[in-house]
């Protein structure tokens, strides 16, 4: 593992993108519990796309205009779905102060839901991971392995740190139900821009 692995996957980590906004929303929506169920969740959308790199599905789902297409629309639905919650106060911006588990749970799965409806992923970490990997390393991969289980830390621990700064300020912006509904707007409107944008990317 090298320096340059460390700050790479930092600032991909860092990048804003449909987890981070997911975690924020959840974060001032419903406390600092809550965007910690988020991170998490987002964290173990992670794995099927390391898994998918490290077992070769990556390249299959590459090369396959089909499957691109397919898994690439569903996620499109899905950040529209969260927009469309997001908008009618339900979802990512419920303002729930008492997370019991079971919405714990739900957060969780939109969470997983909404990395693994993202193909690009997938093709990030082909691209990715093997430029850190020996040419002559004994087992790629495990070190491949190894390098995505780091990520994902990563991810866990920077997703955690948005959150709890969102958490932070969740009582200057909730108890100004005109803040919410703007926010709301916002959410809603960013959830849509990375839908977009998710629908015109090519493999």
């Amino acid at each position: 593992m090298t320096p340059e692995f460390l700050i790479t996957s930092l600032v991909v980590v860092v990048a804003p993108g449909t987890g981070v906004l997911f975690t924020l929303s959840t974060g001032l929506s419903r406390g600092a519990r809550a965007s910690l169920f988020a991170a998490f969740g987002c964290s173990l959308g992670i794995i099927p796309h390391i898994l998918a790199a490290v077992t070769g599905l990556a390249a299959l789902l590459h090369a396959s205009a089909v499957a691109f297409e397919a898994v690439k629309y569903i996620g499109v639905a899905y950040l529209l779905y969260m927009a469309w919650t997001t908008l009618r106060e339900r979802g990512a911006m419920q303002v729930d102060p008492a997370v019991t588990p079971a919405s714990g749970a739900r957060i969780v799965v939109r969470a997983i839901l909404i990395n693994i409806l993202n193909p690009k992923l997938s093709i990030f970490f082909l691209a990715f991971l093997p430029q850190f990997i020996a040419a002559d390393a004994a087992h790629p991969v495990i070190d491949m392995t190894v390098l995505g289980t780091v990520f994902m830390a990563m991810t866990f621990v920077v997703f955690v740190l948005y959150g709890l700064f969102a958490a932070a300020v969740r009582d200057h912006v909730v108890s100004r139900p005109a803040v919410m509904a703007w926010m709301r707007r916002a959410f809603a409107a960013a959830f849509v821009g990375l839908g977009v944008r998710l629908a015109l990317t090519e493999r």
